[in-house]
């Protein structure tokens, strides 16, 4: 028996147990080292990198509704929560830009970054696996993702000729909110050229929560509402308003497959109709279409092994509604990006790929009605990158080098009229000068792997990231509903650089196996949203009004620890696996930062035989005392059961999986602690749910 090396490379809370495996397991050798995020079967992992891959039945049964919450529970990820419609992961305490969402390799195009009420620009129910890299593997695909780069993979565009038709077809029905979907796939081959067809639909109505939308453990006398008046005073009970979610996309890939390679185009037409559940209420109408081109040359010339390039143009927007259905802001996109990369042979024990980037966004949004700016002027962002990427190997040594230049300039419309606005204090919200900014960045990583016995090893990783300040940070100057704030940018704002250091252990053989890592990450000029105490008026609305937020910069860190053993994990028979991650992040001066996950510790059993494959997983997350001085809190301590069951049968020449999941058994109300306050003190996560499914492949 082996254990996966696609599992990530986990830190434990298991103080007595983790002590002793500690200093006991290490990374496993692996043949070869090439790290790719390609949107297609072709992904590898780096030991060094560490990378967690979810695929197969895995990612069915913790298949979300979003990329957050299928995220939500793996080591080191946590996720933000806006309802069913919006949730993006936070990997190690990091979200929003320190946090690149890539699909099939290349930007979402979206404008989720900005806001945690903007949905990522994807459909989950076509996902075929979902990569998350950190390190010298994020270097290849952006500078600044300090937390790391998710890149979901759906394969619309086929590498490979089928030898006959394929698919899948799935369809599940949810308790907790009347949830329907359904989702068709199929590929096939026609001489040369290979075609790929996918549409899914998933839709679900508000979800229930357990006890009262206000009520949870350590709350004040009183309740927890944002603003402090609540929506005239109502605790809602049985379904949380503004909780709904309705998705639907179709996708089409052609490709031609030649003997040494391939090209293809595929087009993409997404649709998001969700919900924003706080005491304001509203929704927001999504849609995007995206145009992808890949090209693959194997072998192109002497030397080198692979040329590939790859582009995409993703044209956004969505049109956000008030509690009475009126549209009050519309939101646009538009992204253009292209990429090569060149890989080469391996010389005196290194193998590498080196390659560069372009990309450009054009954002703008308007108030319906005015058609002034709404929250953040139009601004238009380019980036040029280089990298180079080298990993050797050396008898039980092991090494990684990346390195990564790029240029971001960020040119705002500086003619754009910033309206002040009344404070509670009798002042007017400080001014902001509009200016164009440019930013050059250097990003580096260094690490090495020592395998000093078979299925053992101890590797070391350090990475210097640096990012430029998104366009939210810089010029942001309104109002903004979901968060209740009014956001205030700072266009002198200088670059983010993070320097994250890294131990990684692992046991990588027999039935018991272990993965472990401690790392602490330091930043120069931390961006975050300070929270003035200042207030503006909300329109006239219940309360006190949004709090005035600006941007500011400190220096940070972040440390945390993971791990988990694993008995016999993912192969026949019975499996077991304990794992715990923690993290805590403060400012160099004292405070803790905003939004920061609490500590989780977990146990998780599966058996697989004869076509039946049952699961239970156990989640304890600890209260979250350790917020920045603005928030309210605590966030509360949950414990989350889920369980799943499925069963498997080929009849003719198709498989069926009928299957039952069910999550948050004991009906526990949760709220992360990293969801803003708008919504985590009013918004708690669904209650007890069962998802009874049919899926067949071919």
């Amino acid at each position: 028996m082996y254990c996966k090396r696609n599992l990530w490379i986990y830190k434990s809370l298991l103080c007595i147990p983790f002590s002793g495996f500690l200093f006991g397991i290490a990374s496993a050798q692996t043949d070869s080292l090439e790290i790719t995020a390609t949107g297609s079967q072709e992904a590898a992992q780096s030991i060094l990198t560490p990378t967690k891959v979810l695929q197969g039945d895995e990612l069915l049964n913790k298949l979300g509704s979003t990329l957050g919450a299928t995220l939500a529970n793996e080591l080191g990820v946590s996720a933000t929560g806006y309802g069913a419609g919006s949730s993006r992961p936070v990997i190690r305490g990091l979200e929003g830009s320190r946090v690149q969402i890539l699909q099939n390799g290349l930007s979402v195009g979206d404008v989720s970054n900005i806001s945690q009420d903007h949905a990522v620009g994807n459909n989950m129910q076509n996902a075929h696996q979902v990569e998350i890299l950190r390190g010298a593997a994020a270097l290849l695909y952006g500078s600044g993702s300090s937390g790391g780069l998710v890149n979901v993979v759906n394969d619309r565009i086929l590498t490979n000729l089928p030898d006959r038709p394929t698919g899948a077809i799935n369809t599940s029905y949810e308790t907790v909110n009347n949830g329907r979907a359904g989702s068709v796939e199929v590929d096939g081959g026609f001489g040369s050229v290979a075609v790929h067809i996918d549409t899914a639909i998933n839709n679900a109505n508000n979800y229930r929560i357990p006890g009262s939308s206000t009520q949870s453990q350590g709350e004040p006398a009183g309740g927890w509402t944002v603003p402090p008046g609540g929506n005239g005073g109502n605790n809602y009970t049985g379904k949380l308003p503004n909780s709904f979610s309705n998705q639907n996309n179709l996708g089409v890939g052609v490709s031609y497959i030649g003997q040494n390679g391939y090209t293809g185009v595929s087009v993409e037409r997404l649709n998001n109709n969700y919900g924003i559940p706080t005491p304001e209420g509203g929704s927001i109408n999504q849609s995007q279409n995206r145009y992808d081109l890949q090209h693959q040359t194997r072998d192109p010339f002497a030397g080198f092994s692979s040329f590939k390039f790859s582009a995409a143009n993703s044209n956004y927007n969505h049109t956000e509604f008030n509690n009475v259905g009126e549209a009050v802001a519309l939101w646009k996109n538009i992204a253009n990006e292209a990429r090569f990369e060149l890989a080469h042979n391996p010389l005196l024990g290194w193998k590498g790929t080196f390659g560069a980037q372009v990309s450009a966004a054009s954002l703008n949004a308007t108030e319906v009605g005015t058609g002034s700016y709404a929250i953040v002027p139009p601004t238009k962002t380019n980036s040029n990158a280089l990298f180079w990427i080298e990993e050797g190997k050396w008898n039980s040594l092991q090494g990684n080098l990346g390195l990564r230049y790029n240029n971001v300039a960020q040119n705002p419309n500086t003619s754009t009229l910033l309206v002040a606005q009344d404070t509670a204090a009798g002042t007017l919200t400080p001014g902001v000068t509009l200016q164009n900014r440019n930013f050059n960045l250097m990003s580096y990583s260094a690490g090495g792997l020592w395998s000093f016995m078979q299925g053992h090893g101890v590797g070391v990783a350090y990475t210097v990231s640096q990012r430029a300040p998104s366009a939210q940070e810089l010029y942001s100057y309104g109002a903004h509903e979901s968060t209740a704030t009014f956001d205030i940018g700072n266009p002198n704002l200088t670059k983010e650089t993070s320097h994250n250091l890294e131990l990684n252990l692992q046991r990588n053989i027999g039935l018991l196996c272990g993965k472990a890592s401690v790392y602490a990450n330091r930043f120069n000029n931390y961006i975050y949203g300070y929270y003035t105490g200042n207030s503006i008026s909300n329109g006239g609305q219940e309360g006190d009004g949004f709090n005035v937020v600006t941007s500011q910069q400190a220096a940070a860190t972040i440390k945390g620890i993971e791990g988990e053993l694993t008995y016999n994990w993912r192969e026949q028979g019975l499996g077991g696996r304990v794992f715990g991650d923690a993290s805590q992040g403060s400012f160099d001066a004292g405070g803790n930062l905003p939004l920061q996950p609490a500590p989780r510790l977990g146990a998780e059993l599966a058996h697989q035989r004869n076509g039946w494959l049952t699961n239970a997983t156990y989640i304890y997350s600890y209260q979250q005392n350790r917020l920045a001085s603005w928030e309210q809190g605590p966030a509360p301590s949950y414990n989350l059961l889920n369980a799943g069951i499925s069963y498997t049968e080929k009849i003719q020449q198709v498989n069926w999986t009928v299957y039952l999941n069910m999550k948050n058994l004991l009906n526990e109300q949760i709220r992360y602690a990293t969801t803003p306050m708008a919504v985590r003190l009013y918004a708690p996560q669904p209650g007890r749910s069962f998802m009874l499914g049919l899926r067949g492949t071919f």
